[in-house]
Order: C-alpha cells, then structure tokens, then sequence
C-alpha cells in the first residue's frame, strides 16, 4: 500500500519573477498546497496568485500570520528585507526556505540563523546550484577522499549580460539597471552571484573558508557613469583569495564582462590524488576526473556519470517530513555572507586579507 504523504501548506511571500518558480516547484509535489501569497502591491499579488490557483491573498505579512493556516513559507522578497520578513515567520514557529543571500549584513543572517535554531524549525537557504547534479557528485567524491587532501581550487562565474543582449537590454530595462547601482540596493557582482560561486567552491571542497581577500571593478558604461537616476557603481567584476581551513587556497572570481558566456559555473579543484573538473555551462553539468596513479601520470582525464538530483524545493519539504536533513541551512547562508561582507571590507582596505570568525561562536552568542 503507497504511503500517503504528509500535507505541507505553503505561503509565498514576495510574488515577483522567482515567486514563479517556487509555485510551480511546490504545486507538482504530492500533499503540497501553496494556501497563500504575499505582496504590497495588490495588483501583482492577484495576477501572480490567480495564475497558480492560490486562495489566500494577503497585502502584508501581519495579516497572512493573522488569517492564513500554513505550515512553511518561502521568503521571495527583496533581498534588503529578508532579515525583517523572516523574523516574525520563526517567532511563529514556520518553516522557511528563504531566497539568497540570507541577508544583506552578516549580522543580520548571524541573527536569522539563531533564532532559527532556537525555533526548532527547518530553515534552508536557496542557493540553487546545489541543483546541479555534477556539484554533488563532485561533493560525494571529495568527501570519500577520492582526490586526497584538497590543496588548490580555481573558481569562476561568468555572465556576459553588459555586452550583449540575450537577456534584455540593461541599457533601457529598471530590471537589470538597478543592479548596477548601490543607491537602488545592489552589492554589484560580488553580492548577486559571488555567494553562489563560494558556496559552488567551498561545498565542493568540504572544508569551510578561513580567511579572504578580493578585489572588485568598476568599468565605465555610460557617459558620467549614470543613466537617468541609476548611478552606475556597482562592481562589475571581482578576483577573490579565499584560503580554507585545511591551508588550502584558491582563487574565485565572477564577472559580466565574461563575452561568450551567458551563465557559466566553474571549478577546477586538486588534491594529492588527483583532480576534478566541475562545468555548469548551458544549463547542462558536467564532472570529468583525473583520479589515481596512473590517470596522473598520463594526465588523463575521463568524464565522470552524474545521478540526478532533487531540487531545494524537494528537500525543504523532505526536511519538513523529516525524510532527510535540511541542507543547505541558514547556518551556511550566514557563512557565506561572512565572506561576502569581509571581501567588501578587503576591497576598502586595498585588499588586505581578513579573517572569518566561526559562524556557530557568533550564532551562540546572539
């Protein structure tokens, strides 16, 4: 007899472009019910909940905790109020699977991550290239030892949108305009993808970060740097030195200037008993491995079959149901904002290296 599933109900809040995917994601599984959404703007709430069948519709985070019955919530706000939406949902005692980074200071995500352990619920953080099927499989192998000590790792994501127009034209469209631009909330290059390319490395590697250094740029893009009230500083590219916890060291870098590609992951790590190659370019994944003795001597490198993976969606609600860890945890989300704000305060201090403090001291201490 199948065993029937235990019902998840699910509040969204924030119903913008990603919102999308968290419906869709959640509504194909079964026992899952998306009951309600949340958004200020009334119009972009009953659009986004009409198209995916959600009853509950609610112009504040007050009201949903007020009225609606829910279990778990995926937090798909505005990265600036993650801190300030996720707050009240663990005091309530729900669920979250909150959208990257967790938060826009380490402080706040330090905080976020306690309070979440002290309620005792499933936290997770959506660092969606955990998806890919060739980082797990790369993750699996290093953490049996099939490389040996990790002792070098080089990282890059490359995104080509500042020249050319496969995705729109920044030049005319807000949606990508604001990116460009601290005033509008962004953290340039650095706080878009730099946490997912540190966690793509340092997942990978198993071994937490220890100290960092970066550099960041800013290239010209526009005559006295500004289009309409968007004044263009973000940085437009990074070059991080990142060494971990067993003196291994590596380099991590991103940028939009990468012409040629779209959105493309990659990591190349070593060890003393070989070496891995972990490609996300495509949208398709692949590992290839020089791995032993002889493959060494001969520098060969074979391609490496990947299983598929389930999604951040499925495991938050796997976790919910207590059919496996939650992973990847708010507790990481915090550790990786570590990095991202001590890589901005390198860059201040003309790239001086800094020195991570451990994540679990800071979170005891809130």
């Amino acid at each position: 007899m199948k065993k029937t599933k235990k019902p998840v109900r699910v509040l969204i809040i924030g119903t913008g472009g990603m919102a999308r995917v968290h419906a869709q994601s959640f509504k194909e599984m079964e026992g899952v019910e998306v009951v309600g959404g949340v958004d200020t703007r009334p119009d972009v709430l009953n659009t986004f909940c009409d198209k995916h069948g959600i009853p509950g519709r609610y112009t504040s985070l007050t009201e949903a905790l007020e009225k609606c019955d829910f279990d778990a919530a995926s937090n798909v706000t505005p990265d600036g109020i993650h801190y300030a939406t996720t707050l009240p949902l663990l005091d309530a005692g729900k669920h979250v699977l909150c959208e990257k980074p967790l938060s826009t200071s380490y402080e706040f995500a330090a905080e976020m991550a306690a309070k979440a352990k002290d309620a005792g619920v499933v936290n997770m953080i959506n660092l969606s290239y955990r998806n890919v099927a060739a980082l797990q499989k790369a993750a699996e192998l290093v953490a049996e030892g099939a490389i040996g000590t990790v002792r070098h790792f080089e990282a890059s994501y490359l995104q080509s949108w500042l020249t050319q127009a496969a995705w729109g034209d920044w030049r005319t469209e807000p949606g990508w305009l604001w990116r460009l631009s601290t005033e509008h909330g962004s953290k340039g290059v650095l706080g878009d993808v730099g946490i997912h390319i540190i966690d793509f490395a340092t997942f990978i590697a198993g071994i937490a970060p220890e100290s960092v250094s970066c550099r960041t740029a800013v290239f010209g893009k526009a005559e006295g740097g500004k289009i309409g009230e968007y004044t263009l500083d973000a940085n437009d590219s990074f070059v991080m030195h990142l060494k971990l916890a067993n003196e291994a060291i590596g380099t991590i870098s991103a940028t939009r200037f990468a012409s040629g590609h779209h959105n493309d992951l990659r990591l190349r790590i070593y060890g003393d008993l070989g070496g891995l190659q972990v490609l996300f370019e495509r949208n398709e994944s692949v590992l290839r491995g020089c791995i032993g003795p002889e493959a060494m001597l001969n520098e060969t490198w074979t391609d490496i079959e990947c299983p598929k993976v389930p999604t951040i969606y499925d495991r938050f609600i796997a976790a919910i149901r207590g059919e496996e860890p939650a992973e990847p945890t708010f507790e990481r989300g915090a550790e990786l904002q570590q990095v991202l704000d001590l890589a901005g305060r390198s860059q201040d201090m003309d790239c001086r290296s800094l020195r991570l403090e451990p994540v679990e001291e800071t979170i005891a201490a809130v």
